[in-house]
């Protein structure tokens, strides 16, 4: 039965709407295509490469700076070790200094005391011999046996008021020698004091030091940690990177194989396809996604491929067939080509360089690829594509 115009129009619209659904990956005809994902997938592979490469330099220098902080926390340690002893040393010395300090005062108490007592006997000695007076000295003179034993008798007493001067000023010398050395005492314990505040006062920079330390070298584990953590996320990306270069490149070669193998395969001739109503609007929208900013010779020369791949042996021989092979056309994996289907649009030039490809005109030999241009590339440019 043959189809009216718009009974085939609707029949392409429902056949992209069915299709469409299908996965899609390639941005023009698969050869050329691939060649594009290839270059890029190698270009991402070493920006990721390169970006390892930034990451371990960042966590060398990182691991330097946790190497210094750890070398300077083990100086800390044994600087904090240092005024711990100095600090339990000084704190011993102020302990005996202390001791030290309270038998001086026990020995000038005991040193006042003896002055005090060797004082009031030597007054009251002086006392007596004061308030005796002249009796004392009679009675001493009439008791002697003669005058030679009075004499000693009153030299006696003359060394006893001088021995005690004596005592009393040695005795007060030495409870001065003792007061002192209790002076001298408290001047070193106060000494001590101020050098255990100062090595108290140490020893908290010390700790603090080793507290900011500390953090830092927890601080740069841990941003180490991330660092290699996100290396190894990299190198996985990498990997798969890898992995996906490997199946473009494999994928390429197969598509640059039946590039040639068509180039080499027999062709038909226009006048042999029978081509359906649907067709032409299938087409005509196809170029329109593909090449609808392009110039007329570029729109005709879409149009070209496609039939091109009709009329070759290694493709699908109808227009539907090669627009919804699998993986060969943008529009149809991105959905573009079911909109503008829906929606008729393409427009007067798109139909009439749809005309053209059907009625068997070429612009580009018998080309079955085209894509936008790339280094290295050869073949028929028009517009912003090369055919080949």
């Amino acid at each position: 039965m043959k189809l009216t115009g718009r009974q085939g129009a609707v029949i392409g619209i429902l056949a992209a709407m069915l299709i469409v659904g299908c996965p899609y990956s390639l941005s023009r005809v698969s050869a050329t295509t691939t060649q594009e994902q290839l270059d890029k997938a190698k270009q991402e592979k070493a920006q990721s490469e390169a970006q390892v490469n930034a990451a371990e330099g960042h966590k060398n220098n990182m691991e330097q700076q946790k190497q210094s902080l750890e070398g300077q926390l083990g100086r800390l340690n044994e600087d904090l070790g240092d005024v711990s002893d100095r600090l339990a040393q000084l704190e011993s010395d102020i302990e005996a200094k202390e001791e030290e300090i309270a038998e001086t005062g026990r020995q000038l108490e005991e040193a006042k005391q003896t002055e005090k007592t060797q004082y009031e006997n030597m007054k009251k000695r002086l006392k007596f011999i004061y308030e005796r007076g002249e009796q004392a000295y009679l009675e001493m003179f009439f008791s002697s046996e003669n005058f030679g034993d009075f004499l000693n008798k009153n030299e006696y007493i003359m060394k006893i008021s001088e021995y005690d001067r004596n005592m009393l000023e040695e005795y007060t010398l030495t409870r001065e020698k003792i007061a002192q050395k209790e002076q001298d005492l408290i001047a070193e314990k106060a000494d001590l004091d101020e050098m255990k505040v100062q090595a108290e006062e140490e020893k908290k920079k010390v700790s603090s030091m080793m507290a900011v330390t500390s953090n830092g070298i927890a601080n740069y584990a841990d941003k180490i940690s991330d660092v290699e953590a996100a290396i190894a996320a990299k190198e996985a990306e990498i990997k798969a990177q890898e992995k996906n270069i490997a199946y473009l490149q494999k994928k390429l070669a197969e598509e640059k194989a039946m590039s040639s193998l068509a180039a080499n395969s027999s062709w038909r001739d226009i006048s042999q396809v029978q081509f359906d109503e649907g067709d032409r609007y299938l087409l005509a929208n196809l170029i329109y996604c593909e090449a609808g900013g392009e110039p007329y010779a570029g729109q005709v020369a879409v149009g070209s491929v496609v039939i091109n791949r009709v009329l070759s042996s290694v493709y699908p021989d109808t227009v539907v067939g090669v627009i919804y092979q699998r993986k060969q056309f943008s529009p149809v994996a991105s959905g573009r080509l079911a909109l503008a289907l829906a929606e008729n649009r393409a427009t007067a030039s798109c139909y009439k360089a749809a005309d053209e490809a059907m009625a068997g005109m070429t612009n580009v030999g018998n080309c079955v690829y085209f894509r936008t241009p790339i280094p290295g590339l050869t073949g028929i440019q028009i517009g912003g594509h090369i055919f080949y």
